[in-house]
């Protein structure tokens, strides 16, 4: 299973997602690994709630592979009304500033 897929199962099965993409963004950084990727997870769940809590809540799903396998992971989190305002996009990803970068 790729990582990408182990990310999405690990979210799907935690949070009753009405949309969720796990992007993996790796090519952009590094070379022949997984450890980049960028999740957007729109919920009914992340009503009332802070982004800092829903931030929270997708760290500790993953917080097995942001410790061993993740490099950087970027998230965007949204009720289904905050995605519909957004117009159904998330912003891009930041550049990656080193760690696993290989020239």
């Amino acid at each position: 299973m790729s990582m990408q897929q182990q990310i999405q199962g690990k979210i799907s099965s935690a949070i009753a997602c009405k949309h969720l993409n796990v992007i993996n963004e790796s090519h952009m950084h590094s070379k022949g690994t997984e450890s980049h990727f960028k999740v957007i997870v729109v919920s009914e769940e992340f009503a009332g709630k802070r982004l800092l809590q829903r931030h929270r809540e997708i760290n500790e799903i993953l917080k097995d592979e942001l410790a061993n396998h993740i490099h950087a992971l970027a998230i965007h989190t949204y009720t289904p009304d905050e995605y519909t305002e957004q117009g159904g996009e998330a912003p891009d990803s930041p550049n990656c500033m080193g760690g696993s970068k290989s020239s």
